[in-house]
């Protein structure tokens, strides 16, 4: 067993764990914080994304002892200041970003990381900024919508809870079709 020390969404915690426990395994069964979601365990779909000294990793492919003395974010330390949501998470509500809702935690953390990168995306740019996260529901729209919404509420251009449709500027009230 080893004695790992991590500062999760700014608060630091101590955790006795096996030497290859996952970095996705001491977030969720150690500390609690389930909003890291295990899907593949291979890396590829995104849903156990956290941010790592503001940068996303995959905490199904790192083990927690190697996150010792770096600072993680998960989707649980994203949230706004008051407690409500975040810019991120208030898009994807408004534009109907989720719907299972697996995957959104992976897409959240992954946009947080690169609207500090590009504040400014266009919809090609949000696309590729998501392309190593996986959607089994969505046909991936209404993700890209969400993401130049959370720009546009970073950024101060729109107050959170007036989305409007980024082609005509009209309220986007539509549902993703199935």
């Amino acid at each position: 067993m080893l004695d790992v020390y991590l500062r999760v969404n700014g608060a630091e915690h101590h955790v006795r764990v096996p030497g290859r426990r996952l970095l996705s395994d001491a977030l969720r069964h150690d500390l609690g914080l389930t909003g890291t979601h295990v899907g593949c365990e291979h890396g590829v779909c995104g849903a156990c994304t956290v941010l790592l000294d503001g940068q996303p990793v995959r905490a199904c492919l790192m083990f927690a002892a190697t996150a010792q003395g770096s600072e993680i974010t998960t989707v649980e330390g994203l949230g706004g200041p008051d407690g409500g949501l975040g810019p991120v998470q208030q898009a994807f509500v408004e534009c109907h970003g989720l719907q299972c809702g697996f995957c959104t935690p992976g897409f959240i953390t992954t946009v947080s990381a690169y609207l500090d990168e590009n504040p400014d995306p266009t919809p090609e740019e949000a696309r590729e900024a998501v392309a190593g996260n996986l959607c089994r529901c969505t046909g991936y729209q209404n993700i890209v919508k969400s993401v130049c919404r959370a720009a546009e509420i970073r950024r101060g251009d729109a107050p959170a809870g007036t989305a409007n449709d980024t082609t005509t500027g009209q309220p986007d009230d539509r549902e993703e079709q199935a």
